[in-house]
């Protein structure tokens, strides 16, 4: 089995999920007993999420890169960023690091593209939704992306960090939450923030979901335990 090497707490809620979601994958796949090789790093969530919304992304990269240094220091034979959000500098560390970095748009990408969908809806943070690191990579693959008007994405924004990074599940945030995914009316919805899941299931809506941590999930375990050397 391969070793995976995850940069998480970013947020710890849903980095939680994380471990156990790819122990229990693991377990399903390879046998009761297994769970998954892995090496975690947890970052410190607050001055991440200020660096964020500061917009200091070169500042991120150096973080990230000199964490993901370390996990490579540490044998892992390819990483995961737990933030769909932090994707944004995905390129800058894999220009500076050796091992290769899973990235959640690509594993996203091929699954919607499996599933034959060729639009959809995008949830995340407003630097997903508003800026096109993540949607390029998705309309690359031929796939159609729309995001919900300025309004709910500031509400989908906050909801992400004042309630879901905080370990908080208001159920009138999750109502809110299902009416936007209404309002896109596309043929699937792509929850792009790793603490939404937590939040909306699939059986919550008609419209297809497509977990952005799940997805990355049972991509990385694919990975892990194949053959070869990656």
């Amino acid at each position: 089995m391969k070793v995976i090497g995850l940069i998480g707490g970013v947020s710890w809620e849903s980095s939680a999920e994380y471990y156990r979601l790819l122990n229990q994958a693991v377990k399903l796949r390879a046998g009761p007993l297994h769970s998954t090789e892995l090496v975690m790093y947890s970052l410190d969530f607050q001055p991440i999420a200020q660096l964020e919304h500061e917009e200091k992304w070169d500042e991120l990269a150096e973080v990230l890169i000199a964490v993901t240094r370390r996990l490579e220091a540490a044998g892992v034979n390819f990483v995961l960023i737990a933030s769909n959000t932090l994707h944004k500098v995905a390129a800058e560390i894999q220009a500076q690091v050796t091992v290769p970095l899973l990235h959640i748009a690509d594993a996203v990408g091929e699954e919607v593209c499996e599933a034959k969908v060729a639009a959809v809806g995008l949830l995340g943070t407003s630097f997903v939704m508003e800026q096109n690191f993540y949607r390029k990579r998705l309309e690359s693959r031929g796939i159609k992306t729309f995001i919900p008007p300025k309004g709910a994405r500031n509400f989908i924004h906050d909801v992400i960090y004042k309630e879901l990074a905080v370990g908080e599940k208001r159920e009138a945030s999750k109502i809110r939450a299902l009416e936007i995914i209404e309002g896109l009316g596309r043929m699937g919805i792509v929850l792009a923030c790793t603490e939404l899941p937590l939040l909306i299931r699939p059986e919550d809506t008609p419209i297809r979901v497509f977990d952005s941590m799940g997805i990355h999930v049972s991509k990385a375990v694919s990975l892990a335990l194949s053959e070869g050397s990656n």
